[in-house]
């Protein structure tokens, strides 16, 4: 719980797609549901909730040349039951491999954590993490 700013959490991460309808295809292809768009033809705007509460946010207008200007997430998290399974559905949907799933035991502190993931490549070049603590 934050003691600074009180009821705040994570709400969304927003993603620039290069191609808009491409990329809301991969991502309900993991299963998650539009809950709002607005916007116009020439830059619409879609909210796709993960399936926790946790929303990602689609824009249609992204471009390669606005990522460099406004910077680019280096990787967004999904916590998943089963990283394998989810690793091969981003795949089935069109996700590029980076990573085959994997353990890493990790020398972190104050205890010592093992976790199990997983990365792709979705549809406008954003890198996608499956996490699991084991």
């Amino acid at each position: 719980m934050n003691e600074i700013i009180k009821g705040m959490g994570f709400h969304h991460i927003a993603l620039e797609a290069n191609d808009f309808e491409k990329t809301l295809r991969f991502y309900k292809a993991l299963g998650m549901k539009e809950v709002s768009r607005w916007g116009k033809p020439e830059k619409t705007i879609a909210m796709l909730d993960v399936g926790d509460g946790g929303i990602i946010e689609i824009f249609s207008d992204g471009s390669d040349e606005r990522f460099h200007a406004n910077g680019k997430w280096a990787h967004f998290a999904l916590g998943v039951d089963d990283v394998e399974a989810a690793y091969k559905t981003a795949l089935a949907a069109g996700g590029e491999p980076l990573t085959p799933p994997k353990t890493v035991a990790l020398d972190s502190y104050p205890e010592k954590k093992t976790i199990r993931i997983a990365f792709v490549k979705g549809p406008s070049g954003e890198e996608v993490e499956f996490f699991k603590y084991v």
